[in-house]
């Protein structure tokens, strides 16, 4: 019996040395975490909601494996930069529009604000990951070195807000107005002179008067970011439904991410998306009413028509700079087809 005893403490003891060895394992990979820095192209104010929610969520659930560092708006690079600093590893990855980081992709002016590509924030995913976009931005980024796409949402619709009213056409002539480079392009057609600031010195430039007023957002990031405190008027004519913004990272540093890990990514960003589908959706209709900043005025349709003509025919000048911009027109076309067949509350115009 004494033998017995023996043999069962000393076997206990085995075994716990042996479960102690066991679990040295994952304390010491936690010593050397993988690190990431991430830019995104929102400020401070902004990305506490467009991005910090779910990389705050990752850096938790990855326990110790893998950190996220979070910079926002041109911490580290300008957002005009934020590409090649991303190409050469300066930083992991990025959030930001295909547009404003300067993508050398022919699908880089369907990035943010294409001119009503879309009309409701929904249209973007429905048009990812139904109506083949995301295999077409899988294609685009797979010609570039160093560069992977991963994933596509949408953001806010943009809309006008301005120191002076806008009712008319007309008043749109002359306003220097920040926004981003396809907008810009685009609006510069009916008199607008677009202005490229770096974010954070937007606020200061409508006070001092280098700005007349923002198309860069919808109503929730002016009050969010504080712009609503320096602009007077809100348009309600929007010319985008929905921004689209992406997800990118290193080739390289997403290669040596484990599996696991790029699965727990994946599902953060889809947090994320999921988080800005229903702050936007709520904000732009409540801020509208309950606001009390900023008036709204609104471009009668019939003028506002001219605009929604003109698209088409930016639409068709996009198109033939490259085969695979052209597809993405056509997608466009369809898609919009299709939704104006179905009707409410699918489109009601």
């Amino acid at each position: 019996m004494q033998n017995r005893r023996d043999f069962i403490t000393k076997a206990g003891l085995a075994t716990a040395a042996a479960g102690t060895t066991a679990l040295a394992a994952p304390y010491v990979r936690a010593q050397s975490p993988i690190t990431w820095r991430l830019q995104t192209y929102a400020g401070p104010a902004l990305g506490e909601h467009v991005i910090k929610p779910a990389i705050d969520a990752f850096n938790k659930a990855a326990n110790g494996e893998m950190t996220i560092e979070l910079y926002y708006a041109d911490q580290l690079v300008p957002t005009g930069e934020l590409f090649r600093a991303m190409q050469n590893g300066t930083i992991d990855a990025v959030q930001s529009d295909d547009d404003s980081m300067a993508a050398p992709v022919d699908v880089r002016v369907f990035g943010g604000y294409f001119p009503f590509a879309t009309r409701y924030s929904l249209d973007v995913q429905a048009l990812f990951y139904k109506y083949g976009l995301k295999e077409i931005w899988e294609e685009a980024y797979g010609e570039v070195d160093n560069v992977t796409w991963l994933s596509a949402g949408s953001w806010d619709p943009c809309h006008f807000n301005t120191k002076d009213p806008i009712r008319s056409l007309d008043d749109l002539k002359g306003k220097r107005v920040f926004t981003f480079p396809t907008a810009g392009k685009f609006l510069s057609r009916f008199g607008v002179v677009p202005v490229t600031l770096p974010w954070e010195d937007v606020e200061v430039a409508v006070q001092t008067g280098e700005l007349d007023g923002i198309a860069w957002s919808g109503i929730t990031e002016d009050y969010t970011v504080g712009w609503a405190d320096v602009t007077k008027y809100f348009l309600t004519n929007n010319i985008c439904g929905a921004w689209v913004g992406s997800f990118f990272a290193n080739t390289e540093r997403w290669n040596a991410v484990p599996p696991h890990l790029q699965e727990l990514f994946r599902l953060t960003m889809d947090s994320s998306h999921y988080y800005r589908l229903h702050w936007y959706w709520a904000g732009e209709a409540n801020l509208r009413v309950t606001g009390g900043k900023m008036e709204l005025t609104t471009i009668p349709d019939e003028q506002w028509a001219t605009v929604e003509a003109e698209a088409e025919k930016f639409w068709d000048e996009v198109a033939t700079t490259s085969p695979r911009a052209g597809r993405v027109v056509q997608i466009l076309r369809d898609y919009r087809e299709t939704m104006r067949k179905a009707g409410p509350p699918y489109r009601y115009s």
